[in-house]
């Protein structure tokens, strides 16, 4: 952040009156206060003083930065006084303080005054500065002064190509998509892109599989001027209130991020309202829709599912049979991993699935009833241990049921007095949401194991033509939207027939999705004039992004022209799917791209068939992309 950001002249006073050191810090405290930074000038006030009480912040040469960081700040920011005659400060040196910059950051601000401190300090340390501090006539030319020495030290800030950027105004911005992965970060770095090339000061939080990135400080919102939610599933909103906020979805950051940049710089948001009713979990009103509910589940359940296959993948390096004690191939190790992936971790994919499902529906209270459900979901007849059931399909539907379920509990038991208000959450909603979810369940899950094992035993009957249809099928979805609801709708799939030990299917998406960013990093490669030098250098990206299984590497391209790139990636995706189901390859692991290729079932021969499947399809995603694109204006240099 900019000190020019922080320094405006609402808060700067050429000339301060004060004549002692309490004198000068509340003549400071007050000019941020009428500038409209405080929340309670007098307590701000008091943390400057309790701060001056541990030691000093008059640093010598005539200079002085009181700072704290307090609740009453409202928005950061930094004013300045000067003093021509100077006062006794108590300065480290002994001589009297001229120039005065207090930093007021708010509790949250994550040491964003520090950081400020720092920086000025550094500053005033250039004798030549400080001299045009102290002869400036202006409150510009003392801005200009402080905007010189950051263009000199950290070079100009960027120059704005769109007239609503030169307003000065912050943006701030958060992403997130349900699974976490790719969309999440992608529109991020596009929107961080877009504000870079125009001027536009930006700052966007991530919500990923990995945790809050780059987190929104209270001083950050107190300060924005407009706020872009772009996210596919639930994010903090209750922060907002009170702030314009842009509500969209996650591609549409990466796709229109121009767009998004225009209507938070135009003002072109609504005042955000949060209803404090709903906090208590939100009371779920399941609205969302479905996509985003099963997505919620999915991508929860994916560690599972990943860490547990590719364990039970690693098993078969012993033998088929290495984990089955009876077996001449017993090896206690691979029985160890086999036991952790299948015996463990996938024992509790259902029931996670089902449970994250139901919290999306109902929140918290949802959750205890989506993961029963699911465990019956996992069993034959809803009494013994797990051991079939109507697995994967069945967890859906559970995870659904125990979701409005709940939402129907709390509505029954919405009229009950305040006084039982604590029981809800602790004992009415898990006692009637578990039993009604559960007797539901154990009444239909032998009906929907039969479906489940019927549609199981079909799939596995398809041979020759229906078996390729399948592949192509699936192939294509795995690259038309790149990441999105078709794509996550394929990978799904294969994950349910990889529960039911039906690892053709999961063999085929994971190769498809691998096909699209490596086919245009091959494009980029071979067709060298048909491509920019940003998408070329996109396309090393796309190498790594695509052996790691990640479809959503080939986003920026069908971004730039997706008339041409999303017909050449369904094309080869399509064609690796018809592949590997023709040439009849499992694989156990549902996750990792070429680093588990050597997991594949049947040997050295399948390994090369299987590698060989993902060649061809990126060859010709490459080869339809190459022969569609046209060649670019201006030829790039080699």
């Amino acid at each position: 952040m900019r000190i020019t950001q922080l320094l405006t002249e609402e808060t700067i006073i050429l000339n301060v009156a004060a004549r002692t050191k309490p004198e000068v810090l509340a003549e400071l405290a007050a000019q941020l206060d009428r500038a409209g930074k405080l929340n309670n000038e007098q307590a701000f006030l008091q943390d400057i003083m309790a701060r001056e009480g541990q030691s000093t912040t008059g640093i010598g040469d005539g200079i002085a930065i009181p700072h704290a960081k307090s609740k009453a700040v409202k928005a950061p920011a930094i004013a300045f006084g000067r003093s021509h005659q100077g006062l006794d400060y108590e300065s480290l040196d002994g001589q009297p303080a001229h120039l005065f910059f207090m930093i007021a950051a708010s509790e949250g601000a994550n040491d964003d005054h520090l950081e400020a401190l720092s920086r000025l300090a550094t500053f005033l340390m250039d004798e030549k500065f400080r001299t045009r501090i102290l002869e400036a006539t202006s409150k510009e030319q003392i801005l200009q002064a402080v905007t010189d020495k950051e263009n000199e030290v950290d070079g100009p800030a960027p120059e704005s190509s769109h007239p609503a950027a030169a307003g000065g105004k912050r943006i701030l911005a958060v992403t997130a998509c349900p699974t976490g992965i790719a969309h999440t970060y992608m529109a991020a770095e596009k929107l961080n892109e877009r504000a870079r090339e125009r001027g536009i000061d930006i700052k966007v939080e991530t919500n990923g599989s990995s945790g809050v990135k780059n987190r929104l400080t209270d001083a950050d919102i107190a300060a924005a001027d407009a706020i872009i939610v772009a996210a596919d599933t639930k994010v903090e909103m209750a922060r907002f209130a009170g702030k314009p906020v842009i509500q969209t979805a996650v591609g549409k950051a990466i796709y229109e991020a121009d767009k998004l940049l225009d209507r938070a710089l135009a003002g072109d948001a609504p005042v955000y309202q949060h209803d404090k009713s709903k906090d208590e979990a939100s009371e779920g009103d399941g609205k969302g829709g479905f996509y985003k509910h099963l997505m919620s589940g999915v991508s929860n359940m994916l560690p599972f599912v990943v860490g547990g296959g590719i364990l039970i993948a690693l098993s078969f390096f012993w033998g088929i049979n290495a984990s089955n004690p009876d077996s001449p191939e017993y090896n206690a190790f691979a029985a160890m991993l086999s036991t952790i992936g299948g015996g463990k971790a996938f024992y509790l994919m259902v029931p996670v699935l089902a449970g994250f499902i139901a919290m999306s529906i109902a929140e918290r209270p949802g959750f205890a009833p989506g993961m029963i459900g699911g465990l019956i979901a996992t069993t034959v007849t809803g009494v013994e241990e797990a051991s079939g059931g109507s697995g994967f399909l069945g967890g859906l539907i559970a995870g659904f049921l125990a979701g409005y379920v709940t939402l129907f509990v709390k509505k029954a038991f919405s009229g009950l007095p305040n006084s039982l208000e604590g029981l809800k959450p602790v004992l009415f909603y898990p006692v009637f949401a578990i039993a009604i979810t559960g007797i539901i369940m154990m009444l239909v899950n032998p009906q929907l194991t039969k479906v489940y094992t019927g549609i199981s035993s079909f799939l596995e009957s398809l041979g020759g033509t229906n078996l390729l249809l399948v592949g192509l099928l699936l192939g294509g979805m795995m690259a038309i939207d790149m990441g999105g609801p078709i794509n996550k709708a394929a990978y799904t799939f294969g994950l349910a027939m990889l529960s039911a030990e039906n690892f053709v299917f999961m063999a085929a998406v994971m190769a498809a999705g691998m096909v699209p960013p490596l086919g245009l990093a091959l494009a980029t490669t071979f067709f060298k004039n048909k491509f920019t030098k940003t998408e070329r250098e996109a396309g090393k990206t796309a190498y790594v992004l695509g052996a790691c299984f990640i479809t959503e590497g080939v986003i920026p391209f069908a971004a730039a022209d997706p008339a041409r790139v999303i017909p050449a990636t369904v094309a080869g995706a399509s064609v690796t799917g018809a592949l590997v189901m023709l040439f009849d390859i499992g694989l156990r692991a549902p996750h990792g791209g070429v680093f588990v290729i050597g997991l594949v079932d049947g040997g050295a021969m399948n390994i090369a068939l299987y590698a060989l499947a993902i060649l061809i399809g990126s060859a010709v995603t490459a080869t339809v992309a190459g022969l569609l694109k046209k060649k670019i204006a201006v030829p790039a240099a080699a």
